[in-house]
């Protein structure tokens, strides 16, 4: 077993939708990026990269490697496709969103399903969380957000 951590910030945008965990957040403004700037799933791609011992989301998809707007989902898709292409097995995810003045409890379980569809995994092995700072930090004075992540996978027999 491997374990790898992922860690995403992005300043807010009004001018963009909010994704988070491939959901569009109506009636908020989104987070400024190349892609959609989805906090929860670029963290998850940088756990499982990390898991497998193969870099980090930037390495793999650049701004030079993707086309602007390009969905977050897409990105975790590929990564999956990456890691079951050298024998890895994704365990589990645990991710966090760090937001401040949006409620995410609504959009919860449709999260999970949307992360956990484009890994290709039951969603019962993905949870997605949210919290607050308390009006602390860049988060709390509604700067922006970011999203943690763990993943786990089973490497290939050697």
């Amino acid at each position: 077993m491997r374990v790898g951590m992922g860690y995403d910030v992005h300043a807010f945008d009004e001018s963009r939708p909010l994704v988070i965990g491939g959901v569009t957040i109506q009636d908020r403004g989104g987070l400024a990026g190349h892609s959609d700037a989805d906090v929860v799933s670029h963290a998850v791609v940088d756990a499982l990269l990390g898991a497998a011992g193969l870099g980090d989301l930037g390495t793999h998809f650049s701004a030079d490697s993707v086309p602007e707007g390009v969905s977050s989902l897409e990105l975790l898709t590929r990564t999956a496709a990456m890691l079951v292409d050298r024998g890895f097995t994704i365990v589990n995810i645990d991710a966090t969103v760090v937001i401040q003045n949006v409620r995410m409890s609504p959009y919860r379980q449709e999260m999970i399903a949307r992360v956990a569809g484009a890994l290709g995994i039951d969603p019962g092995r993905v949870s997605v969380k949210s919290t607050t700072t308390d009006h602390l930090g860049f988060a709390g004075r509604g700067e922006g957000a970011a999203g943690l992540a763990v993943a786990m996978v089973e490497a290939p027999a050697q």
